[in-house]
């Protein structure tokens, strides 16, 4: 039977998740692969991720990725760059906020990896990757977005915003239609992975074990789940 996995929160990765594709996972042409979004920032080759994720769609692999929020602040810092008038010299009039809070939570580093100083610089076809980036998915058993859903709502597939910013929520099963909520965004300890994917009262798996945080107890692993078998596979980060 094909193999669907989840992998969340790679955060600029990208030895630690080739290990996992390469070594652990090592995925057939006829297996899905979901990515939860947050692919970029923090860590130190957000660049190299993109491109890899890249190589896949363009292979035989079917990879579905979605967006998280530290997609959509670079999408919104490189539309504020371009669109910012600039003075004698290329300096900006004055920083744009949705700029400096993309930097202030990984977006240096982002920049980093691409060698550019200006989101402006980014090249037109990473800009145009993160815009076809789904917001959520569906499985016989389970829906998939970055952060989860907004249970406040009649139809929960209409808040975008909540599906890649949403911290705090309750799962209503009857709106999910009995399907359990897979997500990422906030870290948790891998303790608490292995009990929502075991326990049958979880309605909810939250992925993202911190993979950029090696140094915090009890994360920086990046992790894969299998929807057909409940699998887990733990790949320790790897990064220098």
């Amino acid at each position: 039977m094909p193999k669907k996995w989840v992998i969340a929160d790679i955060h600029g990765c990208f030895q630690t998740l080739k290990a996992l594709m390469e070594n652990k996972i090592c995925p057939d042409p006829t297996d899905t692969l979901y990515f939860l979004g947050d692919y970029i920032d923090r860590g130190p080759n957000s660049k190299e991720v993109i491109d890899y994720m890249m190589v896949l769609q363009s292979s035989n692999m079917h990879i579905v990725p979605l967006m998280g929020n530290h997609e959509e602040s670079m999408i919104q810092s490189i539309l504020e760059a371009k669109s910012q008038p600039k003075k004698w010299l290329g300096l900006f009039k004055k920083p744009y906020h949705t700029r400096t809070a993309w930097y202030n939570f990984g977006g240096e580093q982002t920049m980093k990896s691409f060698g550019v100083d200006d989101p402006a610089l980014i090249p037109g076809e990473y800009f145009e990757w993160l815009n076809r980036l789904h917001n959520y998915a569906i499985e016989d058993k389970y829906l998939l977005s970055h952060a989860g859903f907004n249970f406040e709502m009649d139809n929960i597939f209409e808040d975008t915003d909540s599906m890649r910013w949403i911290r705090d929520f309750n799962v209503d099963m009857t709106k999910t239609k009995g399907k359990k909520v897979i997500h990422g965004h906030v870290p948790v300890k891998l303790e608490l992975i292995e009990e929502s994917v075991s326990n049958p009262k979880f309605n909810f798996i939250d992925l993202d074990n911190g993979c950029v945080f090696k140094n915090r107890p009890g994360m920086g692993n990046l992790i894969a789940f299998e929807l057909n078998s409940s699998e887990l596979i733990i790949q320790p980060n790897i990064e220098e």
